[in-house]
């Protein structure tokens, strides 16, 4: 390519023959300036035109924008002498800024949790998520469609789907990504999974990638009556061909999940259930062939009777959340999970797994913002000097990072134990600690978004640009103080729960 001095790029300095120089790479914009979407204006500005404009393009613009098509081709040549030092990192790449990464993949930092194969799964993991989910996130976020069936495909035949559930038998006979042994897989594996996926930032896409399957499909795995049914509907989600969701919240019930309405009787001649009734802010509802609810706990097929209508959230459709209608749905009597009248049972016991999912997502997404704000506040310069530099944002970004280290070495805490404990002694021993960590992981997350969001400024208020990952979170985390339970319920039920264990001989 053709090297150019910076003294020749200063020579195309007007209107009609105007070069500019990025990282080390010449750019001629002549034709592209009255284009450019801030107006031509800005590049002819006395600081732009025929100048290195490095730092000042990296104050409006992120890395990736120099890397679209229609941008490279621009490149006229490069400056002779100079190379090129803010490369883009190649897929697969874990973050060089402090605190971008949980401490167990950075060196020299150790722990007990992880072992080769959470390495090698995480490795892996992390290629596939930069090179094919995270393009597929952003186009379905964008367009508010769920996740392509190619890219599905891409998950089911790595098993993917499968091993977002968690370790058990639904995994025997499977050839699990990055040929892990299906007995050794492990709850840590699974938090491998969630959260590399979450690393793209987008909550609507984050829940629409089979969300309501994780939450619905347990009750079939761990339910049903019906064992070929049940591994039926599981293989049909497992293999990407059927869509699934809980549909538990009303608009009568929310964290009062005693308090729903929708009804199931028999019909005369005792061969279905009559369903009637609705469903609200149910995720992936949209796009689901089966739905399980109920007091008597049911799965539901999509057919006459089912209707969904898309609810507007904060996060796009592409979660497809849907308030869900059914009017005299019937629903054979095969298709009955567990005993009559036992569903509140399943409901619980299905509750610690989601809330340690919501949990996961949650301490990803907040890494994500640390390591945004991090690089943010080093480039960004104010005053004549980086933003971090100033003694308050320093103090934000502290309460951001101790936020985020808390809650993953919390959650890494109770993950050990969900490792170590049966299905049964977790409801028992976990569920006021995972009330807890969820209650407290979700307040330091709107604290966190409310602190990157000073410290990115208009940035961090618009849907495109340098802070379009802190808008996101900004706009959704709240969504993780609700999901699964409210932050006020959560925190009552932690110290109920402690309140069981508190000796009746014990006095101050």
């Amino acid at each position: 390519m053709k090297e150019f001095t910076l003294e020749q790029v200063a020579q195309h300095n007007k209107d009609g023959d105007l070069f500019i120089v990025v990282d080390a790479k010449v750019y001629n914009l002549s034709r592209f300036a009255g284009l450019h979407p801030g107006g031509k204006a800005v590049l002819l500005d006395d600081d732009v035109r025929g100048k290195d404009c490095t730092d000042l393009f990296y104050s409006l613009h992120r890395s990736e924008v120099l890397l679209r098509p229609q941008y490279g081709r621009l490149q006229v040549g490069v400056v002779k002498g100079k190379t090129e030092k803010l490369r883009p990192l190649p897929a697969g790449s874990l973050s060089p800024v402090p605190y971008g990464e949980p401490q167990w993949l950075v060196k020299p930092f150790k722990s007990p949790y992880y072992n080769e194969s959470h390495l090698r799964l995480q490795r892996e993991m992390r290629k596939l998520c930069d090179e094919v989910i995270i393009p597929e996130a952003r186009r379905a976020e964008k367009a508010g469609e769920r996740v392509s069936q190619e890219v599905l495909n891409e998950l089911v035949k790595r098993n993917l789907i499968a091993m977002r559930f968690g370790p058990g038998s639904h995994l025997k006979g499977r050839k699990l990504f990055t040929d892990i042994d299906p007995s050794a897989y492990d709850y840590f594996h699974e938090l491998i999974i969630h959260q590399e996926i979450c690393r793209c930032g987008l909550r609507g896409f984050i829940n629409g990638l089979s969300s309501g399957a994780l939450i619905g499909l347990p009750p079939v795995l761990h339910f049903s009556n019906d064992k070929e049914l049940g591994e039926k509907v599981t293989n049909e989600v497992f293999e990407g061909k059927k869509w699934l969701c809980l549909a538990i919240s009303e608009a009568f019930a929310g964290s009062d999940v005693a308090g729903i309405k929708c009804t199931a009787r028999k019909s005369e001649d005792g061969k279905f259930w009559i369903v009637n009734g609705t469903k609200k802010w149910i995720t992936n509802g949209m796009f689901s062939d089966y739905f399980t609810k109920g007091f008597t706990m049911l799965l539901i097929p999509r057919g006459p009777g089912v209707s969904t209508t898309y609810i507007k959230t904060s996060y796009s459709s592409a979660s497809g959340t849907a308030y869900v209608t059914f009017d005299n749905v019937r629903v054979p009597i095969n298709h009955t999970l567990g005993e009559v009248d036992q569903g509140f049972k399943i409901i619980m016991s299905n509750f610690n797994h989601e809330r340690w999912i919501v949990i996961v997502f949650c301490v990803q997404l907040m890494r994500n913002v640390v390591d945004e704000t991090l690089k943010w506040a080093s480039q960004r310069i104010v005053f004549g000097k980086p933003l971090i530099e100033q003694a308050v944002v320093r103090h934000k970004i502290a309460h951001m990072i101790s936020g985020v280290e808390s809650s993953q070495t919390w959650l890494e805490h109770i993950t050990y134990q969900m490792n170590h404990m049966s299905y049964a002694e977790q409801a028992k021993h976990l569920a006021g600690p995972m009330a807890l960590l969820k209650q407290n992981t979700t307040k330091f997350a709107q604290d966190i978004a409310r602190d990157a969001t000073q410290i990115f400024g208009g940035r961090a208020i618009t849907q495109s640009g340098l802070g379009d990952l802190i808008e996101e979170f900004h706009r959704t985390t709240p969504f993780d103080a609700i999901l699964g339970g409210a932050e006020d319920v959560m925190a009552d039920l932690g110290v109920r729960q402690a309140q069981k264990f508190i000796p009746k001989n014990v006095r101050l």
